[in-house]
C-alpha cells in the first residue's frame, strides 16, 4: 500500500494481480477510484510519480508495468515515457537504478523488498537469507553491499527514516 505524495490517493497492490486506487476524503474515508489491470501475478512493489499521475509496479512474474492513474490504463511505453519522471518512492526491484542489487548467478527471487532513502542516495534491500543490504544509489553493476544480519529468516519490509537517512528499520518473516 502506498499513498500518493500529496496523500489524496491510496494505491493497494493485491494478490489478485490488481492495483486498487482509492481517493481519500475528508474524515478519513476512502472512495474507490478504480483498479489498474495488467499484471499476471501478485503485486510486489508500487511507486507513485511525484505529481501523482503515474504508477509503476512490479509483480511476482517479474513484470515492470506503468499506469496512468486518472485514465486507469496501462502505458505500454511507460519505461520510455517516464524517463524524466520523478518517483516519490522506489519499491520496484527492476529498473536502471537497481540493476546492481542482484548478485551474479541469482534470478532475483531472493530479494523481497527494495527501499530508497528520501534523498535518493541509498538503496536498501531485504532478502530470503535474513539480510538487510545497503547500497549507494543508483546501484549499477559491480556495486557491493554492506550487509547486516539480524533476522532469523527472510526480511519482509524495510523503511529508511529521516531527511538524511539517519535510521532504518526492518521486519523479518518470523521475528
Amino acid at each position: 500500500m502506498r499513498y500518493s505524495n500529496d496523500g489524496s490517493m491510496l494505491a493497494v497492490g493485491s494478490h489478485d494481480n490488481f492495483i486498487y486506487i482509492y481517493k481519500t476524503t475528508a474524515g478519513g474515508k476512502y472512495k474507490p477510484h478504480g483498479k489498474l489491470v495488467g499484471h499476471s501475478s501478485f503485486i510486489t512493489g508500487l511507486d507513485w510519480s511525484l505529481d501523482g499521475e503515474k504508477i509503476r509496479s512490479s509483480c511476482g512474474a517479474y513484470e515492470l508495468l506503468f499506469f496512468d492513474v486518472e485514465n486507469k490504463k496501462q502505458d505500454p511505453s511507460g519505461a520510455s515515457n517516464t524517463t524524466s519522471t520523478t518517483w516519490t518512492n522506489h519499491t520496484v526491484k527492476f529498473g536502471w537504478f537497481v540493476d546492481g542489487i542482484f548478485p551474479a548467478g541469482t534470478d532475483g527471487s531472493h530479494v523481497n523488498i527494495v527501499e530508497m532513502s528520501k534523498d535518493q542516495t541509498l538503496i536498501a534491500t531485504g532478502d530470503d537469507y535474513g539480510l538487510v543490504n545497503l547500497y549507494r544509489s543508483p546501484c549499477r553493476e559491480d556495486h557491493i553491499a554492506r550487509s547486516y544480519r539480524g533476522h532469523s529468516e527472510h526480511v519482509t519490509n524495510i523503511k529508511i527514516h529521516g531527511e538524511q537517512s539517519e535510521t532504518m528499520c526492518s521486519l523479518g518473516g518470523q521475528d
